[in-house]
């Protein structure tokens, strides 16, 4: 009786190992693949530089110079730096996301005038800083992002006119010139640690119609009303820190 047992329970264990088998994989593993996560809020600093054109006219209204008017162009360039802030959301291989951004801008140019013996006039023109709040939105090859951007632009800009004579320089108009424009661009950022990147990014910045007052010296009296257009380009390096939402890297089989 316990040799037929037997005989019973070989003959079982082998006619059902090959279907025990067949419920295991053949073969290796797949391997566990990663990707770089950009979805998260970012921080950074940035800097870079800047080259841009505009044209520009004024009125004076009252004063000795009532009604009277000019005109002029320039090309202004100079470094610039500042700070971003932003948000990411990846889906699949496209990121979405929105960025805002202030700048210091070093875009100046003075240019000297005579104005008769020992006398001198002279002008600085120029970008004191800009801001920008845009969208974007880009390909993300793992580590690597590739972006479109674009948003609105605002743009503080300065002129002022000195004169110096026999020793003494005095201040004959300063207008502060402010407005809200457009810009658009593109970049590549690279993801060098978990929550580092670094980035390269190209922006073209249009603002019509800046505008601002100033007063002209007592002995004229009278206001000059200025008004001028900027064509801004500007090429910057910057790097961000991230707050990765749900992982700096995301595991994929």
């Amino acid at each position: 009786m316990k040799k037929a047992i037997s005989c019973i329970v070989v003959f079982l264990g082998l006619t059902t190992a090959p279907a025990f088998a067949a419920d295991f994989p053949s073969g290796p593993v797949p391997a566990v693949q990663s990707f770089y996560n950009w979805t998260g809020f970012y921080v950074g600093g940035n800097g870079g530089y800047g080259w841009s054109s505009g044209t520009s006219n004024s009125v004076i209204t009252g004063g000795l110079l009532n009604g009277a008017t000019s005109s002029g162009s320039g090309n202004v360039s100079g470094g610039i730096a500042g700070g971003q802030v932003g948000f990411n959301w990846q889906y699949g291989s496209i990121v979405y996301g929105v960025e805002g951004d202030y700048q210091w801008s070093g875009q100046k140019k003075t240019q000297t005038l005579g104005c008769g013996v020992g006398c001198t006039i002279s002008e600085t023109y120029g970008i004191g800083s800009f801001g920008t709040a845009r969208a974007r939105v880009g390909a993300a090859f793992d580590r690597v992002l590739v972006y479109a951007t674009g948003g609105a632009a605002w743009t503080s800009a300065s002129d002022a006119l000195n004169a110096s004579a026999g020793g003494i320089t005095a201040n004959l108009l300063s207008v502060s010139l402010n407005k809200v424009g457009w810009t658009i661009g593109g970049g590549l950022e690279a993801a060098l640690l978990d929550n580092w990147s670094a980035k390269i990014e190209y922006l073209y910045i249009s603002t019509s119609n800046l505008s601002g007052t100033g007063t002209l010296p007592a002995i004229l009296g009278g206001s000059i009303t200025e008004t001028a257009q900027v064509k801004d380009s500007i090429v910057r390096f910057g790097i961000n820190y991230r707050f990765p939402i749900g992982g700096a890297v995301v595991a994929k089989y």
